[in-house]
Formats: C-alpha cells, structure tokens, sequence
C-alpha cells in the first residue's frame, strides 16, 4: 500500500512533524530521504530492505557508491544526495565540538569520532586539533588504508599541527574488524608521533580506537 494511503498518524512525515525527528526508525527516516518506494513496495519497505541488506544503519551510509547502487534502482544521484546528508551531519557535529574542552566532555568527543570513523571498510587514521585550553580546533582525516609504520607519517602530522597552530592532539583510527583493541602497530606508531611532536612541545592527549561499542581510549589503558 502506498504510504499517501495509510493512516495520517503513520505516515513517516506526518509523525515527523507532530513527535519530532526520534519518534521515527532508521526505516522511516530512511524512507523520507529516499521519497518513493520501487513498483510494489513503499518507501518504507525498501528501507528496511535496505538496512536488512546492509546489515543496518552505519553500514548503509558507509557504504561505496558501487555497493550502495547495485540494484534496488538506486543511482549515482541518491547516492550523492545521501553523502552530502552525511557531511552535513559531520559538520554539524564538528561546529557543536569546536570550541568544546575535550577534557570536560571526553563523550562528546568519542561520540564524534566514532560517528566520523566507524562502519568506514578500510582503516582512517585522524586527528582532533586543540589549542592550548584543549578546545578543539578542527578535525582532519589524515591517512587511508592499513595503520603502521609505513603508511603513518609524523613528518605529516607535524607540518599538519604547525598548519593549524596547535598545542595538543588527539589521535583516532578505526578497526573495520570492529574489535578496539591496540595492536603493537598502533602503540608504536602513537610513540613516533608523540616523541616527534613532543620535539616541537605538543602534547598527545590520547588516540581513540573506534571498533564495535564506545571505542578504546589508549590513554585510559595508561598505553600513552
């Protein structure tokens, strides 16, 4: 049935509009983006089709656009319009944290990173810039792929900490495995780039590994 048709009080807009935004599932909040369903199933039923093929919300947003087109009659366009939703949603958040003391709302913090990083199918290792109050500056995205000596480089980092002026940093990167633990590949590469930028008196705050569940801080595991 279409959903023009089903009772006002379901109709994911109209419930929208009279509960708010949190009174909807992923489906329906999917549904009022993707605006119309495919010959024989409604907005909503290709949602939930959709997060049911995905394996849910994170996957379906993190997904490729060679992935996220196959089938279901969804192209290059929708799948622009979705990216530039998500990109809203990162800057949003980041214009919410900038300014913020990290040290007084770490929750916050992690809660941005692993927004920014997980369901991501290859490793992101990133940066949080602080002032010298440790309120934070920006977030950049500073390497792709496997995390380990090679592909991390703290030449990079310092020029990026001198670019933004910074006085402290926070580190993060994500297991696609979705298990947080450190690897010795991490610990290593988070002592070369504190050693590097303790040369030019920048302080490493922490470096956040984003997994399944609230992320693993190194710094609360006393491994900084």
């Amino acid at each position: 049935m279409p959903i023009k048709d089903w009772p006002e009080g379901e109709r994911p807009r109209e419930k929208l509009l009279e509960r708010g935004a949190g009174a909807l599932s992923d489906a329906e909040l999917l549904a009022l983006f993707l605006r119309t369903g495919v010959r024989g199933k409604s907005a909503v039923d290709l949602a939930r089709e959709l997060l049911n093929d995905f394996g849910g919300l994170a996957e379906l947003l993190a997904a490729d656009m060679r992935r996220f087109c196959q089938g279901k009659g969804l192209g290059t366009a929708k799948y622009a319009e979705l990216q530039a939703v998500l990109e809203l949603s990162h800057r949003y958040l980041m214009t919410r944290l900038r300014g913020q003391d990290v040290l007084t709302s770490p929750e916050a913090t992690r809660d941005y990173l692993k927004l920014r990083l997980y369901g991501s199918p290859h490793e992101i290792f990133a940066c949080l810039f602080l002032d010298n109050r440790h309120r934070v500056i920006r977030y950049d995205e500073l390497f792709f792929g496997t995390i380990d000596g090679a592909s991390v480089h703290p030449r990079e980092v310092v020029r990026r900490v001198i670019q933004t002026n910074a006085a402290a940093v926070i580190f993060a990167h994500n297991h696609p495995s979705g298990i947080a633990e450190p690897s010795q590949a991490d610990l290593r590469i988070t002592q070369r780039l504190k050693e590097a930028l303790g040369l030019i008196d920048v302080r490493v705050l922490d470096h956040v590994i984003i997994g399944d569940g609230a992320g693993t801080s190194l710094a609360e595991r006393g491994l900084l």
